[in-house]
């Protein structure tokens, strides 16, 4: 039962970085397909200003989840590790070069400088969450061995894996998207709120056929897990359906109050179903489960314990933090203005 309840708290940290982390990556992929310098320099300016007083805090639920992984279920962190090195140092990597290029574009001078910079930080976003796909692809179609201990090229690079690599960068500009409709709407941009409208519908478009195209190829590459997805766990994944669909007529009809819970809870859902399909299997194909996976009874409890401690201490934080900045409390004066190329018109709309 304690080994459950760290799991579900395992999952939780994996939703929360998804919901917010992945935001931020695809803040990155929609600066990249912004245009030239010129042309995305409206919206470069809105994804800026929206990403600057959160990213660094949002790693923080990668580091809880990675933390409760190796020591709840060190029997699964060790092979997962070895095997899927490649991925993981390649979405490590993408973290740091990403956060070193938002950085540093702030602080060059010179346009070629800031252009380098800026492509650092938009390939890395897109990167990033992709070799994180191909990881969890390779877990869930069973590529992991139980005494994997050398790093495979095949256990990444399946045909689900590169799904849900393209799935997991489709899903970040997705919650992007739709979280950039609420902020342009805030500010009162009428050309930027159409502008992210039309991006999140067709970014949407294109996560719900990723999904529908993993799910028929889980068919023939995890059977069992394609049955538990349309089986036991097939609330969660009618309701990311759902939402989807929801967000696409919220934003079709003008309606924006509430597109971004929808939009969060879709992706929450399609993290919860995978982890009921697959439950209480940790590496399928393997006898490592939940119940099983090498920590000891006390380690469990002490975990649940401090994560209490960190909801209690943690939690407050981030409600403060996102307090403020809804109401952009924590961005630098100079850029309270109007992004360049958005008229005062616009505003006023």
């Amino acid at each position: 039962m304690i080994a459950d309840t760290v799991a579900a708290i395992l999952l939780a940290g994996v939703s929360l970085y998804a919901i917010l982390a992945g935001a931020d990556f695809g803040g990155g992929l929609w600066d990249l397909l912004a245009g030239t310098t010129r042309q995305g320099r409206a919206p470069r300016a809105l994804i800026d200003e929206s990403i600057t007083p959160v990213w660094e805090a949002n790693h923080v639920w990668l580091v809880l989840a990675l933390v409760i992984f190796w020591t709840a279920f060190p029997d699964a962190f060790a092979p997962v590790m070895s095997v899927a090195a490649v991925p993981l140092w390649l979405a490590v990597g993408g973290i740091v070069l990403r956060g070193a290029g938002f950085a540093f574009r702030k602080e060059l001078t010179r346009l070629s400088q800031q252009r380098l910079a800026g492509a650092a930080f938009a390939f890395s976003s897109l990167l990033t969450p992709f070799f994180m796909g191909t990881v969890i692809g390779a877990i869930a179609t069973g590529h992991v061995p139980a005494d994997g201990t050398h790093a495979s090229l095949s256990a990444w690079t399946s045909a689900t894996s590169l799904l849900i690599g393209f799935l997991f960068a489709a899903a970040c500009g997705y919650l992007a998207a739709v979280y950039l409709v609420g902020e342009a709407d805030r500010r009162g941009y009428l050309r930027l709120r159409v502008y992210f409208t039309r991006r999140a519908q067709l970014a949407a478009i294109v996560a719900g056929a990723l999904s529908i195209a993993t799910l028929a190829e889980l068919h023939s590459s995890n059977r069992m897990l394609y049955d538990r997805l349309t089986g036991r766990a097939s609330p969660l994944v009618v309701l990311a359906g759902v939402c989807g669909l929801a967000v696409l007529a919220l934003l079709t009809t003008g309606h924006r109050i509430g597109a971004r819970l929808v939009a969060a809870l879709g992706v929450a859902a399609v993290v919860w179903g995978w982890g009921v399909a697959q439950y209480p299997t940790l590496l399928p194909g393997t006898t490592v489960t939940v119940s099983d996976a090498g920590a000891p009874h006390a380690t469990l409890v002490a975990l649940v314990v401090l994560f209490a401690v960190i909801v209690a201490l943690v939690g407050p934080a981030f409600a403060l933090l996102f307090t403020l900045q809804s109401h952009r409390v924590l961005v630098q004066p100079s850029e309270f203005t109007t992004p360049p190329g958005t008229s005062a018109a616009d505003r006023a709309n």
